[in-house]
Formats: structure tokens, C-alpha cells, sequence
């Protein structure tokens, strides 16, 4: 098995490529080391691949048609995993071109890559934000995904009906993974742990939105990583008129509410926050909570980190990596 994982660099990325390789596959990581956060970050990710014989990584943009071409044409690869995206979404309330180019342009070469490679599964990160407006919890996977609540959103329901295309239309087996709200160490700084712990430790305030009442169904690193891996192991096939295309959540089936996360990192950094308190942001969503029983079915996936073993773990990469 030859994998290419895209957003290598990445958090999820990174996680993903160690895991693959100590399973015995060949990783190639693609990453244009994008500055929408720090680049030192990405860079001290992709050092702690280097070391292995099996891996090299590319640094390309993806929204390059022509080099994407080449980077499939010459790799050899055998399995994709992309997860390379513009992430965030109030980023996308100010900068909107970022997500066309980086998810809507990028995955359209990326498909276009894999169809021609005959890529024998490509597995490619969607997101609980696909499920905006939806008010039935736990969010499952026969509910609509037709009334994003932000252009990040859009562009990740968009990925995957262009992924279930051309899984109809060229027999491409793929699997879109709706990640919910992945945290751990070497997470992005973008992100609720990274930014908090930050704000917590230099006595700055951190800013609340919605009074703290949102609820995220917070999953840990090394269980959306199981899930990843285990989902490649088993592409979809066509059956009958059913394109061999797929969709699973990958959460912590757990809702746990905003105030109760602050308040666990509070006790673990032993230190009290000082609050911001902000109105709902838009583009937001009040909750997130997954249904998993999916891909468990299909995997065996289980959520095995809770909450405070998982924030315990981050803070104390944390402290290493930024010598705090």
C-alpha cells in the first residue's frame, strides 16, 4: 500500500501518516505549508515523519491543476487520504476566495488525480459543520446536509457530492468522514484548546461566545486517527445502481458543553480563565453531537479518550512544545 495523504503537514494530517506508516504502508505527504497559521508548526510536524524510511513528502499546491496531475501521474499510489482543506469557519465570514480555491478547486483535482491513477479508495475529510441548520440530535447521516449555516460548510457539502459523482461516473470508491471538533497534541492554534490554553497561561482573556451554552462533541486525536485508518480498509463497493460511495461521522458520541470544557482546563492548568463574553457568532452552530453506530458496523470504532485523559495529554504537549 502506497498512501498519499494530502494536508500532511497538518494536524489530523500528521496523526494520520505516523499511524499509517507504523501499520507498514508507504506515506507520501503533500502540503503547500499554507501561512493561515504558523508555518513553524507545520514544519516541526513533518520533522517528526522525516525520520521514517517509508515516508517523503512533496510540497505542492493542490489547487495547481497541472502539478496535481504530475504528483498522481509519477506517485504510484494505490490509496488517498485528503485531508489538505482551508479550515475554519469564521475565517470564512472574511476570506471566502480561500475556500473556493483550497476546497472547491483543490478536491476537483484531486478527483480528477485519483480517476486517472485508478486510485483504488480515496478517503476525504467532510465535517459535522455539513449539518448546519439541523436541530435533531445526535446528527446521523440519513439527515439533510442541504442548509449550511457558512461558506466553510458549503464547500464541505459540496466535496461530497463531487466525490459521489465521480464514484457514479468512473466507479471511484470513496468515503467522506465527517470529523467533530478533533482536538490533541499538535492541534491548531485556530482551535478552542490551543487558543484558550494560550490565553489561560498568559493571563489574557479568552472570548466565550453564546454565554458559553454551545455543546461540541470533542474527540480526541488518536480515536479520529483509528477511525481514518480503519475506514481505508474498507473502500466502498458498488451495488447495483448505488455508486461505491460512502459517508460516516467520527465523534466522541458525547455533547459536551462549552462552559464544562473551560472549566476542565481550568483544573488542569490550575489556573482560572478570564472571560470575553461574546454573542453567537455567525456562521456557528449551537451544537454538535455524532451518531456513530455507522461506522462502527463497518469498522469497529469505538471513541476510547475521554475528555480530561485527551485535554491531559494536549496540555502537556503543550507545555513541551512551547516550553511553557
Amino acid at each position: 500500500m502506497h498512501v498519499l495523504v494530502t494536508g500532511a503537514a497538518g494536524f489530523i494530517g500528521m496523526h494520520t501518516a505516523r499511524a499509517l506508516l507504523a501499520g507498514g504502508a508507504r506515506v507520501t505527504g503533500v502540503d503547500n505549508l499554507d501561512p493561515y497559521y504558523d508555518v513553524a508548526l507545520k514544519e516541526s510536524r513533518i520533522a517528526t515523519l522525516d525520520g521514517d524510511a517509508a515516508f517523503s513528502f512533496v510540497r505542492m499546491d493542490l489547487a495547481e491543476s497541472e502539478a496535481t496531475a504530475r504528483l498522481f501521474r509519477n506517485g504510484g499510489y494505490t490509496h488517498v487520504v485528503h485531508l489538505a482543506a482551508q479550515p475554519g469557519v469564521r475565517h470564512s465570514l472574511t476570506h471566502p476566495a480561500d475556500y473556493l480555491r483550497n476546497n472547491i478547486d483543490a478536491f476537483g483535482h484531486v478527483l480528477e488525480g485519483c480517476r486517472h491513477a485508478r486510485i483504488a479508495h480515496l478517503v476525504y475529510a467532510s465535517s459535522s459543520s455539513v449539518y448546519g441548520a439541523s436541530h435533531r440530535l445526535p446528527f446521523s447521516e440519513d439527515q439533510r446536509v442541504d442548509r449550511p449555516v457558512s461558506l466553510y460548510a458549503a464547500t464541505k457539502c459540496a466535496n461530497e457530492l463531487m466525490a459521489h459523482s465521480y464514484s457514479h461516473l468512473f466507479g471511484l470508491p470513496s468515503t467522506g468522514l465527517r470529523f467533530f471538533t478533533v482536538y490533541g497534541p499538535w492541534g491548531r492554534p485556530d482551535q478552542a484548546a490551543m487558543l484558550f490554553t494560550r490565553a489561560i497561561l498568559g493571563g489574557e482573556p479568552i472570548r466565550v461566545f453564546n454565554g458559553g451554552r454551545m455543546q461540541r462533541d470533542f474527540t480526541y486525536i488518536d480515536d479520529i486517527v483509528d477511525g481514518v485508518v480503519g475506514t481505508l480498509a474498507h473502500p466502498p463497493r458498488r451495488a447495483g445502481d448505488a455508486a461505491p460511495a460512502a459517508i460516516y461521522n467520527i465523534g466522541n458520541h458525547a455533547a459536551t458543553e462549552l462552559e464544562d470544557f473551560i472549566a476542565l482546563l481550568e483544573r488542569l492548568l490550575g489556573r482560572r480563565a478570564i472571560r470575553d463574553n461574546q454573542p453567537m457568532q455567525p456562521g456557528d452552530m449551537p451544537a454538535t453531537y455524532a451518531a456513530i453506530d455507522r461506522i462502527h458496523a463497518l469498522t469497529g470504532f469505538t471513541p476510547r479518550t475521554a475528555l480530561a485523559d485527551g485535554l491531559a495529554r494536549f496540555i502537556a504537549w503543550y507545555r513541551d512544545y512551547y516550553r511553557m
